[in-house]
């Protein structure tokens, strides 16, 4: 315990750290108070963790009796709880001194608070008067929190006004009077819908568009087996064909891996578990581009069967390890985290088994999908299936021809094959590939995606999860 210390018996101020996390009012010196505080119903709350929101609070302490107001101060990991009655405050303070009290998994400590009751803001305890602040508390949100996904969900209620989104304790936003100085995901002005937009690339030639919206596309009679949420009617994203479908934002569901409820701060992600033999910076690319743009790609020298994946922001990594963490390739289950790195350095290049480079750098390539709106809105953001879209095929290939391409590229082939109502002007045909399961359709969409095939002249195949 780290006490006060008095050279020649004078008091005087000094700062030092409080190690043991106990209130400085409860701290004891020659059996006496440092500092007394007089009862009160407010109780000062401290240790508090990071996550820690004001339901903890009142699930932890609501046995000592009723609870009229909590306010939490984050930034100090401190919060006021006021009771009603002046003997629930005293049991709490008076329990926290002679046994530990834990909040959402953490001691806490507490102590009289100055103050007899704490200030409702505008005077939140009356009804009539006019509050219109709404704080949102997320925690451990599953998927990225734009101002399109809380306008989706608040404005059915009530006329959503403005939107600012903060990082604090988790993520909290304010639909109120805000100063919002621009329209972009982190905020957005309703009623000035001209705000100029802020670019979030960070420099990067070719940045996403769609950033951390997941998109749906609906095409030729198929959509996205996600659950869906109609966009409002000012979306910024929204098409400008009125033959469009109404736009939507999917969701679809999250695999379980290790990390759920981890916010990554990183564009780059870390994948393991690379078959050495067959997996390289453009296969990799074939299978980590339909969940962002791809900026580099570089096999780690050091750690065989690993390799950086940089992408277009932390958005579309996101989306990278929940649909494709722990999904099996070659016989061997992939490992994607976020990366301590914040780029790719093109750095200790060697060959590959396959006698590829090490390093790859995709920025500017074409078959980056998430590089306009256009293309953006195109993309059906879901997990590995067992059936593939496949699009910008010459329509004088045969279902033949195209089992024969998996046959020589060492793939599974198809069970079942299907292909859409083109013009008979169409230059090229889309349709669908079904597979036994979704790990052989995962090998066939990282060989050959983006595969050129030359009927009579040079076509690209592209492959998608339908």
């Amino acid at each position: 315990n780290i006490r006060p210390s008095y050279p020649c018996g004078i008091p005087h101020l000094t700062f030092q750290p409080n190690l043991t996390g106990v209130p400085p009012s409860l701290l004891q010196d020659n059996g006496e108070d440092a500092h007394r505080i007089a009862p009160s119903p407010v109780v000062h709350v401290r240790g508090l963790c990071e996550s820690v929101v004001e339901g903890d609070l009142v699930e932890a302490l609501e046995k000592f009796g009723n609870i009229c107001y909590v306010m939490m101060m984050p930034f100090k990991r401190q919060a006021l709880v006021e009771f009603e009655a002046m003997e629930s405050a005293d049991q709490c303070v008076t329990c926290g001194v002679n046994e530990a009290v834990y909040i959402a998994g953490q001691q806490a400590f507490f102590n009289y608070s100055t103050s007899k009751r704490i200030t409702r803001p505008t005077n939140a305890d009356d009804p009539s008067s006019g509050n219109k602040v709404l704080l949102l508390s997320i925690q451990n949100p599953l998927y990225p929190i734009t101002t399109d996904v809380l306008y989706t969900v608040c404005n059915p209620i009530g006329n959503v006004l403005r939107i600012v989104i903060f990082k604090r304790n988790g993520i909290q936003a304010m639909p109120t009077r805000l100063n919002v100085l621009r329209n972009d995901n982190d905020s957005w002005d309703y009623t000035k819908p001209f705000l100029v937009r802020r670019e979030r690339g960070k420099g990067r030639q070719r940045q996403a568009i769609l950033g951390e919206h997941p998109s749906s596309y609906s095409d030729n009679g198929y959509g996205s087996h996600c659950p869906l949420l109609p966009l409002p009617s000012n979306n910024r994203y929204k098409r400008s064909s009125p033959h469009d479908a109404q736009e939507v934002v999917a969701y679809p569901l999250p695999q379980t891996s290790s990390y759920m409820g981890h916010a990554s701060s990183s564009s780059v992600a870390m994948v393991s578990g690379l078959h050495p033999a067959k997996m390289n910076c453009t296969r990799i690319f074939n299978l980590f581009c339909l969940y962002g743009n791809i900026e580099k790609v570089k096999f780690m020298k050091s750690v065989p069967g690993t390799a950086l994946v940089e992408m277009g922001d932390e958005y579309a990594v996101d989306r990278a390890i929940t649909h494709l963490n722990s999904i099996k390739v070659f016989s061997k289950r992939l490992n994607v985290c976020v990366s301590k790195q914040h780029a790719v350095i093109p750095s200790q290049v060697f060959e590959l088994e396959d006698g590829s480079s090490s390093y790859k750098d995709f920025a500017m390539t074409r078959n980056n999908r998430f590089s306009s709106v256009g293309q953006a809105s195109k993309n059906i953001i879901q997990p590995p299936a067992a059936v593939l879209h496949f699009y910008n095929v010459p329509p004088c290939i045969t279902e033949d021809e195209l089992q024969r391409l998996c046959t020589e590229h060492d793939v599974p082939g198809f069970i079942k094959f299907k292909v859409f109502d083109a013009k008979p002007s169409s230059k090229t045909i889309s349709g669908l590939f079904e597979f036994d399961n979704k790990t052989h359709a995962v090998e066939v969409l990282t060989v050959l995606n983006h595969h050129q095939i030359r009927i009579p002249s040079k076509y690209g195949v592209l492959l998608q999860r339908e």
